[in-house]
């Protein structure tokens, strides 16, 4: 007889007990899933890929408490997430302002609204690649490759000032566009193009 992992009382069950078969499924129905959702944050697909190697280690160790946790699909997303800010705290690469959208956004994370959540990211997609031409370049090089404003400067041949008003102004036709309540999604777009032309699956 078969044992019904995808439901979460059984799956507890077998992971209180320490049936490895549990943790398979577990590791099968979600890392990959959650490799993306990090890596779209980080844009650093080996540094997603530990961070969530260790959430699912976490998980196995700590089994025996795992009835205090209401929803394991909940959990492990929360964790990563979480795992993702301590880092970038660490780090101290974290701005203010994208501090409060980061809280913001754990609480579509708490809310488990996937769907929801990747509708959103498609709509800002859609809408940064009708930026004006100057204005997605920049927006682009900072949230797609990474670059500071000085790097993108120099690479435009331009001013950092002008690179700051193309980034304002992004941000204005953006917010305008999408209003505040998904702004936090940007930030998620760090990687901008379709993460599944560039990630490998497992």
């Amino acid at each position: 007889m078969n044992t019904d992992f995808s439901n979460d009382g059984v799956l507890k069950d077998e992971l209180e007990k320490g049936n490895h078969q549990a943790l398979v499924y577990l590791m099968n129905t979600y890392h990959h899933s959650l490799c993306l959702y990090v890596y779209s944050l980080s844009n650093d697909y080996e540094g997603a890929q530990d961070l969530v190697q260790n959430v699912f280690i976490s998980l196995w160790e700590k089994r025996r408490n795992i009835r205090s946790i209401k929803s394991i699909k909940s959990f492990l997303y929360k964790s990563v997430y979480n795992g993702f800010i301590d880092q970038w705290r660490k780090d101290k690469r974290m701005l203010t302002i994208e501090r409060i959208h980061f809280e913001a956004l754990e609480q579509i994370v708490e809310n488990e609204n996937e769907e929801l959540l990747k509708k959103q990211i498609e709509l800002v997609r859609c809408e940064v690649q009708n930026l004006p031409p100057r204005c997605k370049q920049t927006f682009l090089l900072s949230k797609q490759e990474g670059l500071t404003n000085i790097e993108i400067a120099d690479f435009m041949k331009v001013s950092r000032r002008t690179v700051e008003v193309q980034m304002n102004k992004a941000f204005r036709i953006l917010r305008g566009k999408l209003k505040d309540k998904i702004m936090p999604i940007m930030f998620l777009l760090i990687e901008l193009n379709s993460s599944s032309n560039k990630i490998p699956h497992h």
